[in-house]
């Protein structure tokens, strides 16, 4: 662009203009049929193996699922070395069998020996197995890392021994308050539970979750935080009271759930319970037959009504990640997922799945993560072959590449 200059000659008066943004929602373009065939043969194989095929069938789900998420008109790619995920199922393996011959055995040394060691190895599994995975993810041949060093994951980590902590202290505080047993007819002393010990527990309680929600808001920050596209870091926006307000949500919706299914039941078997109450002595056996279904029941019922108040937390924690967070000052995300809309999906697709005995298990997953994928929106400053290419001048060479994928076993799941 030209502009006169005031002597009245013609100079060259260059304006940099700000780059554009440009919009790429991200797209699923897999479909139920086709998983269904993914599906169908890892659980066949997973049978006739015991389990031991479940490593090969991790990864050829997620290579599935990776490689229909379409970013920017391009897929992602899973590369994890297969051998890496045999040999991190293998080692969980036989850990958990050594733990289970402890238990079994009564070596109550053993076992404390093994929960202390898992607590104080809980924070390196996770660390690995987020490097391993983020190693193993590609997008235009753009290799993904976790960059935070172990002090970091530790450091993040407190809420597990702050968990430990104050069950210590707990246990400690409930056997100062506790009273003297009384005295039963058959000679036995029952333990009394006072106000001050209900108290006691239930604080305990309160602070294990407050701990709970604070350790995956510092794992899911740390993630973000210490993830890197080439050299450049993930941005991110929340704070734990989001989290914390998310979680409280989920808790008054359950309650709903709850209150809502416990009122249809009662007008529906209110008739059937005064029945059986009028027919207890003619029943006999049977009445213990019906008591023990009805437990199991029951137990079936709140897992189901819980459904609707965990897809509700999904919905919220997944649109308040992807719309606060971001690469850098290059790249943004966001995202207008809906929550009613999800939990709809997951009552329909539980519905669908207890009818068709699990077979329709593959194409409920399908679905959900289609809804999910499908209301991601990335915003990029300038074209996407501009960022592509500054991000690959950026990333290592084939040194980084060998020790990245050095990095981590496939621990998790």
């Amino acid at each position: 662009m030209y502009q006169p200059d005031p002597g009245g000659r013609s100079a060259p008066a260059f304006v940099q203009s700000a780059p554009q943004i440009t919009a790429h929602p991200l797209r699923f373009t897999g479909s139920g049929g086709e998983y269904f065939r993914v599906w169908i043969v890892n659980v066949l194989l997973g049978i006739v193996t015991l389990g031991f095929y479940t490593p090969w069938a991790r990864r050829r789900t997620a290579q599935y699922f990776y490689g229909h998420t379409m970013v920017a008109d391009s897929p992602l790619e899973f590369t994890a070395p297969q051998g890496k995920m045999v040999k991190g199922f293998v080692m969980l393996v036989l850990l958990t069998l050594a733990y289970q011959i402890a238990v079994r055995t009564g070596q109550d040394t053993a076992v404390s020996l093994f929960l202390l060691g898992g607590a104080l190895l809980a924070p390196l599994i996770w660390g690995s197995a987020m490097r391993f995975r983020l190693s193993a993810t590609r997008w235009r041949g753009l290799r993904l890392q976790f960059t935070a060093g172990w002090g970091e994951v530790y450091k993040a980590s407190w809420p597990v021994f702050a968990i430990a902590l104050v069950w210590i202290v707990a246990v400690l505080g409930l056997q100062a308050l506790a009273p003297e047993p009384l005295p039963s007819a058959s000679g036995r002393k029952i333990p009394q539970v006072t106000a001050p010990m209900w108290a006691l527990a239930a604080l305990a309680v309160v602070l294990t979750v407050l701990c709970i929600i604070r350790l995956e808001y510092n794992y899911k920050s740390l993630l973000v935080l210490r993830g890197q596209v080439g050299v450049e870091p993930g941005r991110w926006k929340p704070v734990y009271m989001d989290f914390v307000k998310v979680w409280l949500a989920t808790v008054g919706f359950f309650i709903v759930c709850v209150a809502v299914v416990g009122a249809l039941l009662a007008a529906l078997l209110g008739g059937s319970f005064a029945l059986l109450a009028s027919q207890s002595r003619q029943l006999g056996l049977w009445l213990f037959v019906l008591i023990v279904a009805g437990f199991f029941l029951l137990i079936a019922l709140l897992f189901l009504i819980s459904a609707p108040a965990r897809a509700y937390r999904e919905a919220r924690m997944f649109h308040l990640m992807w719309s606060n967070i971001g690469v850098s000052h290059v790249a943004r995300f966001k995202c207008k997922l809906r929550t009613r809309g999800y939990v709809l999906l997951r009552v329909k697709n539980l519905l669908l799945t207890v009818l068709t005995l699990g077979f329709y298990r593959p194409f409920a997953r399908v679905s959900e993560y289609r809804m999910k994928v499908d209301s991601v929106t990335l915003h990029i400053k300038g074209s996407v072959d501009q960022l592509a290419g500054q991000l690959a001048r950026q990333q290592q060479g084939g040194l980084g590449d060998a020790l990245a994928d050095a990095a981590g076993l496939d621990l998790i799941g």
